[in-house]
């Protein structure tokens, strides 16, 4: 019973071993290149020279294997370094191309605003405020000469009123005094004439 006990215990412990082996076995290693070297210093015997240095011992296959991982991820950063380049390069370029596209939109924006606000007076383009400017000075000079106009017009219709009236009494006094003249000479002829009467007798 004692054998069956032992048997009974190493089998468990062999199957415990052999799970913990697995587990080991099973855990994802770290493939960047600080998890490799940490994987080959694990991997690495000690030794111990006769004079007391201490040595780590590695593989040559695991060494020539981290080599070549060390080189492949080397070319790949710098195929990854190029290859940003070229990218950053055709960035650029169309950063560029961009720009002058929006340089050019943005003086046909300018020359459009500017042809909008602005009025072609004369064949010259003007600005709408210059234009206002000129329009409103141009309707107050016309305005001014049209007040000038009016008062002329009637300093000239009471000047003319005032000749008329003042003719017209003229014309009413020479009339009168037509009318007394004629009379008169009436009357001296009536004296003339009775005079020469008389004279006659």
């Amino acid at each position: 019973m004692k054998h069956l006990r032992v048997l009974f215990t190493l089998f468990l412990l062999t199957q415990m071993g052999a799970v913990f082996a697995q587990e080991e076995e099973s855990e994802p290693a770290d493939k960047s290149l600080k998890g490799q070297f940490e994987e080959l210093e694990r991997k690495s015997t000690n030794y111990r020279s006769g004079n007391g240095v201490a040595y780590e011992v590695m593989k040559l296959s695991s060494i020539n294997e981290l080599k070549a991982n060390i080189f492949d991820t080397i070319n790949t950063a710098n195929k990854n370094i190029k290859d940003l380049s070229n990218t950053i390069t055709a960035n650029e370029a169309e950063i560029e191309d961009l720009n002058s596209k929006l340089q050019e939109t943005t003086n046909k924006l300018n020359s459009v605003t500017e042809e909008k606000d602005s009025i072609s007076f004369f064949g010259a383009l003007i600005s709408k405020g210059t234009y206002n400017f000129i329009l409103w000075s141009i309707i107050f000079g016309l305005l001014i000469l049209l007040l000038f106009f009016i008062y002329r017009f009637r300093n000239s219709n009471f000047l003319t009123q005032q000749a008329k009236s003042a003719l017209s009494d003229l014309e009413e006094e020479y009339e009168n005094h037509r009318r007394r003249a004629l009379e008169r000479e009436q009357k001296i002829s009536r004296q003339l004439q009775d005079e020469l009467n008389k004279q006659k007798k």
